[in-house]
């Protein structure tokens, strides 16, 4: 069983919900990044989502985007985002790990070179943002094969014959992008969420996360009510933009966490 199934199996359990973090790997510097994801555990944090910075993020907004570009800048690849996953593993043995990212510096990594040395590490899924389920056989089975899942986005535009098609491919959780549009640049609304969320599940028994638009501890709290947990990220990546200096970027970002955890 693989230790996303095993975590949401104990926090179902618990009748818990999942909290989950994203931040691109390597920003605002490797030091800060690896400092911050290493401490999240301990904070009480489910899950973690490790974005591999693109130099072409479609998906992601201005502050996503301005995160992958100053870590390719400062030398952030894949090699070194492993390098991240494995200090984080060594401490941190049961909470999964997440890989999250565009399909083009894994295709050039090579896709069993990449899934080969991400389970070696204890990656225990993969997000990856571009690559439709009609395209993705060769990825899909080998991951599969390896233990490794792949997470599946569902959008509110997803219609429920696509969805279907989406849920027979699915695995670990589903990633319910909580808004149309990039990341980072409108709100979820619980009401409109909530309907999907329940179409989702009368059609799959995976754990459904709500990503995307969550920036306040009352929303945090209102989307958790409403499926099986949260994963907050262009939030957090605001926080590191926003501070004064470098010194102040790891307390700013464990504090900003603590809060969005309060009402959880």
């Amino acid at each position: 069983m693989n230790r996303i199934e095993k975590y949401f199996k104990s926090l179902r359990l618990k009748k818990k919900k999942a909290f989950g973090v994203f931040l691109t790997a390597g920003y605002p510097n490797l030091n800060l990044s690896k400092k911050i994801l290493k401490n999240l555990p301990d904070l009480g944090v489910d899950f973690i989502e490790i974005g591999i910075p693109f130099s072409d993020p479609m998906a992601d907004g201005p502050l996503i985007q301005e995160s992958s570009e100053e870590a390719l800048k400062k030398g952030m690849n894949i090699e070194k985002c492993f390098d991240l996953v494995s200090e984080i593993r060594l401490r941190e043995k049961n909470k999964p790990l997440i890989l999250m990212g565009y399909y083009n510096p894994i295709f050039s990594y090579g896709n069993k070179k990449f899934i080969k040395k991400a389970v070696h590490l204890g990656v225990d899924g993969v997000i990856i943002v571009d690559l439709p389920i009609e395209e993705d056989n060769e990825f899909f089975y080998d991951a599969r094969k390896n233990n490794l899942h792949v997470i599946r986005l569902v959008t509110p535009t997803t219609n429920l014959s696509r969805l279907k098609k989406i849920l027979k491919k699915a695995q670990g959780f589903i990633y319910y992008v909580a808004v149309t549009g990039i990341t980072g640049t409108k709100s979820a609304k619980s009401l409109d969420v909530s309907k999907r969320i329940k179409l989702i599940k009368s059609l799959t028994n995976l754990p459904v996360i709500i990503g995307f638009g969550i920036k306040t501890p009352d929303q945090a709290m209102q989307m958790s009510t409403i499926s099986d947990g949260i994963v907050i990220g262009s939030s957090i990546v605001e926080v590191i933009k926003n501070s004064k200096s470098f010194k102040d970027v790891y307390n700013n970002c464990l504090s900003f966490i603590k809060k969005m955890m309060t009402k959880f």
